[in-house]
């Protein structure tokens, strides 16, 4: 049985698809909130609430947005960065290092 991958609506969060492929995210139209919207993997999403209620210390989390938070979420879960891997610019620009 092939496993099934969860994508989360970042428009309304209500709705959720599974598909048998494991991408980043997927861009469609949301049943829930109709908006053409992104679906973020399942498991970065996780990784995002986990530092959402709990901020990495390697990484000033609080002066990220919400897109860049994402990416460093998909960078650790997808890529097996960690987020001492990444430095936070004055002008709150995400790099790794």
């Amino acid at each position: 049985m092939p496993r099934e991958f969860p994508y989360r609506c970042l428009n309304c969060l209500d709705h959720t698809v599974v598909r048998e492929f494991d991408v980043s995210h997927l861009t469609m139209t949301c049943p829930v909130c109709d908006s053409f919207e992104r679906f973020v993997n399942g498991d970065v999403f996780d990784q995002y609430e986990v530092y959402e209620s709990t901020p990495p210390a390697d990484l000033d989390w609080g002066k990220l947005d919400r897109s860049e938070k994402l990416l460093v979420s998909e960078h650790v879960v997808r890529r097996g960065h960690s987020p001492a891997d990444f430095a936070v610019e004055d002008s709150s620009a995400v790099n790794t290092q």
